[in-house]
């Protein structure tokens, strides 16, 4: 089976993307579905004991978590120190089931891939863009979203120019979804010829 890890900014349409290739019949892991699942099971107790007061109602609060620890690196260390662990067990457990499927691709939709290291245990990325002005368009249009929080996540990613220089293959989402989809047939297609690289 070949693992292709997707990612891409924020705003880049990766989640429209995933979408599409679950439509082709790809098994999809969804990064920040799992981090809302243990957000609201078993992270809960070891988050609220490092970070008093970020939780609620059995659930981690985001809006809470992120004050004490947007700012401060120390603080996002220690956060992911205890979600990682818990976030790899759910890959493998994913990885496991889509291989026991029969399946001949699975697609991992990591937002920060490349930032942690992740393009190592794949074994080819795709990454997914789009033009600044789109970006920034999607981005702002949505709830709660400021420039200046846009501002503070863009610093937490690689630039866009180098994923796309990173990747083994790159989906423009500027044009609608059929281009996207027929590019999906193409990388399924290639990925399908692979070899593993992953160790």
């Amino acid at each position: 089976m070949i693992v292709l890890g997707l990612t891409g900014s924020i705003g880049m349409g990766k989640s429209t993307t995933a979408k599409l290739f679950a439509e082709a019949g790809v098994p999809v892991y969804d990064a920040d579905a799992t981090v809302h699942l243990i957000y609201e099971g078993e992270a809960v107790p070891a988050i609220e004991s490092a970070f008093p007061g970020s939780t609620a109602d059995g659930k981690v609060d985001r809006a809470k978590l992120s004050a004490q620890v947007m700012q401060d690196a120390a603080a996002i260390k220690r956060l992911e120190q205890i979600v990682h662990p818990m976030l790899r067990a759910h890959h493998r457990k994913f990885l496991d089931e889509a291989e026991q499927s029969g399946a001949p691709v699975a697609v991992v939709d990591v937002p920060l891939l490349f930032e942690t290291g992740g393009e190592k245990h794949v074994d080819a990325v795709v990454v997914v863009t789009t033009s600044p002005e789109v970006q920034r368009q999607r981005i702002l249009a949505r709830d709660n979203m400021t420039g200046e929080k846009l501002d503070v996540i863009l610093k937490r990613q690689l630039p866009d120019a180098e994923k796309r220089q990173r990747a083994d293959f790159i989906v423009d989402t500027s044009h609608g979804l059929d281009p996207v989809r027929a590019r999906i047939r193409d990388i399924l297609d290639q990925a399908g010829k692979m070899p593993r690289r992953r160790p």
